[in-house]
């Protein structure tokens, strides 16, 4: 009953915090890497990945050990680096933008930018939904659309844009009313 809660000693439990964090920077990595979309608007498919994602590392985080101490070591260890990762983000922006990504256009001025979309692996179809939920019938209307980081697409009109704002978009609305 004894080994239930206690393991071996104490290199099991400096190998459980090692593999932890190994395991945490690897999938930390691999969801960076998966995309905004995927973060953003989980699929059943996504949170599929990643109950199974979860299941099949956790035996490499604690390895032989099944002991209680061994698991709250584990948990101690996600939590710590979790806290430091969010720590650090808030403190570097270059590690922010790693961590986190950048947002990216995907319609300026009107017009459909595909060379974002198709990195960003965003379709028409979701494009299309997250438009008519702005209340925005084309994308001709839009002035920019833009998919942020946590995988929302924000919609700005023409009509949005303060007239005395000093942006292109606003100099070539001017010019074109001119005409």
């Amino acid at each position: 009953m004894k080994e239930a809660f206690f393991p071996a000693g104490g290199h099991v439990l400096l190998q459980i915090v090692l593999r932890t964090g190994v395991i945490y920077l690897l999938v930390l990595i691999g969801v960076r890497l998966s995309g905004k979309r995927e973060v953003g608007q989980m699929t059943p498919f996504d949170l599929t990945l990643l109950l199974l994602l979860s299941n099949s590392v956790q035996n490499a985080m604690t390895g032989p050990d099944t002991s209680l101490l061994g698991g709250v070591v584990a948990a101690c260890t996600l939590l710590l680096l979790n806290y430091f990762v969010a720590d650090l983000s808030g403190a570097n922006r270059r590690f922010r933008r790693f961590i986190q990504g950048e947002p990216s256009l995907l319609i300026h001025d009107g017009k459909i930018i595909e060379a974002h979309m198709a990195k960003e692996h965003v379709s028409m179809d979701e494009l299309q939904r997250a438009l008519r939920e702005h209340g925005i019938g084309e994308y001709h209307q839009v002035a920019l659309a833009v998919l942020e980081v946590d995988g929302s697409i924000s919609c700005l009109k023409y009509d949005e844009i303060k007239p005395d704002a000093n942006t292109h978009l606003v100099r070539r609305r001017f010019i074109q009313k001119k005409e």
